[in-house]
């Protein structure tokens, strides 16, 4: 009896360390169980104009490499996210990813089977996890800020028209936005710069604006953060959070100030404080993601899935806004090594 209990409690105490191992989880600083091998899922979205005209017939859908860079910068790793699928498919991939990420770009919200239909799947999916008390991160950049909105707006779309492109900005902060969770622990010097100095990137034509938000009556949905004026002085939101879920978005773009180099594009700021503001808001997303604990069931699937196995292409010298691009065709070839 006495052998089969310390036989007993060498297994508990083996399975409990390989749980708690540098493998899957970690202790924080605040005690609190994390998961320290995130992965992220970023939606893909329809190939651009100008990338059809590059590339003619090639391919159906693309992510920028920048939000993959972004995010792996502060510990994540990127599973893409394919539009156009089944409810069952986005079910499946969110039960073994630890977070969302809706990019920029130039999606139009009416194309069947495009970005936003494929948003709202996800949306109402991850609505439902997190009300069911799985914590599950949402992350919108630009466009992808608006489609968050309009999702949560029951696909209302109550964008105005703006002239926001190519200008780096400060934040307009609101009174309360120390009580908002995306700055409430941020640094001091982080928030000086913020509010000072012109380090987000500003690439948008449409925009979300406080009348807006109520019209849609979100306003007791969304806490607003930050405020900006176009170069016509039209004001509009630049950050935001759902009040009670972890939904969070910018109009800017916080990938752009590390890893987008187009010299026609003065709008994007590459100072040393840009990047410590670029770098704050992946660690804030990233850090959200770790609270998250979903698997894949094996290390093949795992493998199998992350962006890792397709090939990046240089599309800066195409004159493209990104200077790298995942480009995806419908059979999603993989490289074969």
């Amino acid at each position: 009896m006495a052998t089969k209990c310390i036989i007993n409690n060498v297994v508990i105490i083996f399975t409990f360390s390989y749980l708690l191992s540098a493998q899957f989880f970690l202790i924080d600083s605040t005690k609190n169980i994390v998961n320290n091998r995130p992965i992220i899922g970023i939606l893909a979205q329809e190939i651009s104009h100008h990338m059809n005209n590059i590339y003619p017939g090639l391919y159906e859908s693309y992510i920028a490499a920048s939000y993959v860079k972004y995010l792996e910068s502060s510990g994540a790793r990127v599973v893409p996210i394919w539009i156009g699928e089944n409810e069952s498919y986005y079910e499946d991939i969110l039960s073994k990813i630890n977070g969302v990420l809706f990019p920029g770009g130039n999606a139009d919200f009416n194309q069947t089977n495009g970005f936003a239909e494929s948003g709202n799947k996800i949306f109402k999916i991850v609505k439902r996890m997190n009300n069911n008390g799985d914590y599950f991160p949402i992350w919108g950049t630009c466009l992808g800020f608006e489609l968050l909105t309009y999702l949560a707006a029951d696909c209302v779309d109550f964008r105005c028209v703006c002239s926001g492109k190519n200008i780096a900005l400060p934040l307009a902060f609101k009174s309360d936005f120390m009580q908002s969770r995306l700055f409430k622990n941020a640094p001091e010097g982080i928030i000086k710069i913020l509010q000072k100095e012109n380090v987000t990137a500003n690439f948008h034509i449409k925009c979300i604006t406080e009348e807006g938000l109520l019209k849609v009556n979100l306003t007791n949905e969304y806490r607003v953060i930050s405020l900006n004026n176009d170069i016509n002085g039209l004001t509009f939101i630049s950050s935001i959070e759902h009040y009670n879920l972890p939904f969070y978005a910018t109009q800017f773009h916080p990938e752009k100030n590390n890893f987008e180099w187009s010299r026609r594009l003065s709008g994007i700021p590459h100072s040393n404080n840009a990047i410590k503001i670029s770098q704050y808001f992946s660690n804030f997303f990233v850090n959200e993601a770790r609270k998250n604990f979903h698997r894949f069931p094996s290390q093949n699937e795992e493998a199998d899935s992350l962006i890792y196995n397709y090939p990046v292409t240089y599309t800066g010298p195409t004159r493209s806004s990104f200077e790298q691009c995942y480009l995806f065709n419908k059979k999603k070839i993989i490289i074969n090594e």
